[in-house]
């Protein structure tokens, strides 16, 4: 009986030990957006922006240099830290005339405390840059439009897209890939627009990522809302956080 019992408890012995030894098993895009400790206000805004879904579309991996571009809360930022992996890197920016107030600073040490290997980069709004070949990934979500956009109240001089397109352009790796997320709005004048609705013409967005030399290579229907009203302003409660969202991977030829 016990001769018969110690080969089976080594057996398991050996059993627990290589399960002990063998790495981690890599997290998944959902694993990444399940992970505690992300505050209750983001969390609150997966069921509307699909974290997961959008990442995997875009083609969001392990090992990639992200960056997160105006990253506000850091929402794409964290999740896209907890995804990425040992040999990945995750880049914040932020303008800085939004890091000025005390609300944006708190909530950038609570996420750098949460987050310590985010590299976190203030940049003058209008003058976007990154150092060249830098990326494999960037997201630009729900902020390109503001590229066309003044306010004297933060600051914001007249910002020039194409300028900040050729930064971009300049700072992904060939092949890199830039997501962007966007509020549809009508055709028109653009910078009007934007400014009475923070919405834009999804066919401006083309034009101009055409215009810097970048490829669209999908878009998809994930976060479209046919129930919009593209004449309403994005904060009107009636339709904010359920705005129709385009949704397009662009990629730098190789």
């Amino acid at each position: 009986m016990r001769r018969a019992f110690l080969p089976a408890l080594g057996g398991a012995v050996f059993l627990l030990c290589a399960q002990a030894g063998a790495a981690p098993a890599a997290p998944t895009l959902a694993d990444a957006v399940a992970m505690p400790g992300r505050p209750a206000e983001a969390v609150a805004l997966d069921v509307s922006r699909k974290p997961a879904e959008v990442l995997a579309f875009l083609g969001f991996r392990q090992g990639m240099s992200a960056a997160d571009i105006m990253t506000g809360s850091g929402y794409w930022a964290e999740i896209m830290a907890n995804a990425v992996g040992p040999k990945g890197a995750v880049t914040a920016f932020e303008p800085q005339q939004f890091y000025a107030s005390p609300e944006e600073q708190k909530i950038w040490a609570e996420l750098r405390a949460r987050q310590p290997d985010i590299r976190f980069v203030r940049y003058p709004f209008e003058a976007f840059a990154a150092a060249p070949r830098s990326f494999d990934f960037a997201m630009i979500s729900l902020s390109y439009h503001d590229l066309y956009w003044e306010s004297a109240k933060y600051k914001i001089p007249r910002t020039d897209p194409a300028a900040f397109l050729r930064a971009l352009y300049a700072a992904m790796k060939p092949s890199g890939v830039v997501g962007v997320i966007d509020h549809v709005g009508l055709p028109g004048d653009t910078r009007a627009i934007v400014d009475t609705l923070h919405r834009i013409d999804p066919e401006t967005v083309k034009a101009d990522f055409k215009a810097a030399g970048f490829l669209l290579e999908a878009q998809s229907p994930l976060l479209a809302n046919p129930a919009d009203d593209h004449g309403k302003l994005v904060f009107d409660p009636a339709i904010r956080g359920k705005t129709d969202r385009f949704l397009y991977r662009f990629r730098k030829p190789s």
